[in-house]
């Protein structure tokens, strides 16, 4: 802890010493987690059984469960399976799908992306 009669007779120490503080603990807290991942898997080995004015919601479904996020992209409904791994040690590895539907719920249009060059 920080001396009280050294922080009540120099503000400007003290505040060094908080923010000293505070900025090894946000180090040691970044360098001992060093990733995070966001999202969940999908088979992504799939994504090419996908077919335009084709496939339905249910067999997007069935293929590759309940997307990670769903929204609309120009009146059209979307459904985005992702998976996001950062690491500060290694390199970044990402992996996403966009299905759009039209309303009848059938699939007009997919994106797949991924920094996995062996796709």
């Amino acid at each position: 802890m920080i001396n009280q009669n050294i922080c009540s007779t120099n503000n400007n120490y003290c505040s060094f010493l908080r923010r000293t503080l505070f900025s090894v603990l946000a180090m040691v807290i970044i360098i001992t987690m060093g990733c995070a991942t966001v999202g969940r898997e999908f088979p992504a080995s799939q994504v090419s059984d996908i077919k335009v004015n084709m496939t339905t919601k249910d067999e997007i479904r069935t293929i590759f469960g309940t997307p990670w996020r769903v929204g609309i992209e120009n009146g059209e409904e979307t459904w985005t399976y992702g998976k996001y791994h950062y690491s500060a040690f290694k390199e970044t590895r990402t992996q996403d799908l966009v299905v759009r539907f039209n309303d009848k719920g059938i699939v007009t249009s997919y994106t797949f992306n991924t920094t996995d060059h062996e796709q």
